[in-house]
């Protein structure tokens, strides 16, 4: 069986067990498509078959996308790498437990070391009454971030937080706008992926979004709230992509399609095409963590566009070294191996099974399985 069809299987099985509702499923290699699925429902409600240009919610697929446009800001000498926060948001200022405020850079919020946390901003009141975190207006989320007590001095750990979402307001400000204004101008019109918007472009090609239950992926709430692998509690805002006044988060604010991101990742692994120099594309690579043993967990370092397999061995994983990857909570995977020249996007409307369940192992594990 070649790759091809292990990935065929992987999808059926997954849609036919009732573990996700929907799929499109993407690999290329050495820019030539070798595999192209769309299986399942976009909106099993109503009986709507998913279609390859079925526009999903990124969740944290927005995060590569905000990182390439402050790379590219970098290359368009708008800012700097080691460029303090505070240069372009003087108000930031988080402090540690001891009250002291260290310095925190572009390079510590790109690599999730800036100890930036992610509890809650709201109150206790404000979570009671069901505040909308969303509508409390740009300035007000960036103080109440700002408010919250780092986690450990930047540069000295990994954890996962808003730090992207900070790097979002940032770009924006740097082009006098939104965030979406700096990922339009320097990202996604020049690769044209029209669709890739802080808002639907098309409403009736979007997914419907569904959560893991006991008795299978039920059509989420909103919001919705699901138990995730980590011990944790992950809320979903599936309303929030309709919603004007949201805040632009640049950490899982954005809708998308499998043919715009793919665009994205080609044009990484490729060397940056129109919007990156190869040098700099090169950096969002590269382990930008040396000082750290791992960040996520063992084997694993991390880079500007996501992790970085440093040692498959210890991670447990049949890919490469150099492999990078990362998903979205809504349901999706992504992984660029330069080694072997592919680049694969697995997108689902089912949220974890798709992004952090076995669907995400299986498929990784058909690439792998045989002679690429």
């Amino acid at each position: 069986m070649d790759m091809a069809a292990r990935l065929d299987a992987s999808v059926k099985l997954a849609l036919a067990e009732n573990r996700i509702i929907g799929a499109v499923l993407v690999v290329r290699k050495d820019g030539r498509t070798v595999f192209e699925t769309a299986q399942g429902l976009a909106d099993r409600e109503t009986g709507r078959a998913i279609a390859p240009d079925a526009i999903f919610r990124l969740s944290s697929l927005t995060k590569p996308i905000v990182a390439t446009t402050i790379l590219a800001l970098v290359d368009a000498g708008k800012l700097r790498l080691d460029d303090l926060v505070t240069t372009h948001l003087p108000d930031f200022r988080p402090r540690l437990a001891d009250g002291s405020a260290p310095e925190i850079t572009i390079h510590h919020l790109l690599t999730h070391t800036s100890g930036l946390s992610s509890a809650s901003i709201l109150t206790s009141e404000e979570q009671a009454v069901g505040t909308n975190r969303w509508h409390l207006g740009t300035d007000a989320i960036m103080g109440r971030l700002a408010g919250l007590p780092l986690l450990f001095a930047p540069g000295a750990g990994w954890a996962y937080g808003p730090s992207i979402d900070v790097l979002g307001v940032i770009a924006g400000k740097l082009v006098g706008g939104a965030p979406e204004d700096a990922i339009r101008r320097y990202v996604t019109d020049p690769l044209r992926m029209t669709d890739s918007r802080f808002s639907v472009t098309d409403p009736a090609r979007l997914a419907a979004a569904y959560a893991d239950s006991a008795a299978g992926p039920v059509l989420m709430d909103d919001p919705h709230s699901v138990p995730n692998s980590f011990g944790g509690i992950t809320t979903f805002d599936p309303g929030r992509i309709f919603d004007a006044r949201a805040f632009q988060s640049g950490g899982g604010g954005m809708a998308g399609t499998a043919g715009d991101f793919m665009t994205l990742l080609e044009t990484l692994r490729m060397g940056g095409g129109a919007v990156l120099r190869p040098e700099t594309a090169a950096l969002g690579f590269a382990d930008q963590t040396p000082q750290l043993a791992h960040s996520q967990g063992p084997g694993w370092k991390f880079s500007y566009l996501g992790a970085l397999l440093d040692n498959p061995a210890l991670a447990g994983s049949p890919a490469p070294r150099g492999m990078l990857r990362w998903g979205g909570i809504y349901g999706h995977n992504w992984f660029i191996d330069p080694s072997n020249g592919l680049s694969l996007l697995s997108m689902s409307n089912t949220g974890l099974e798709g992004s952090d369940g076995a669907y995400r192992q299986e498929v990784l594990e058909a690439v792998y399985a045989g002679q690429l």
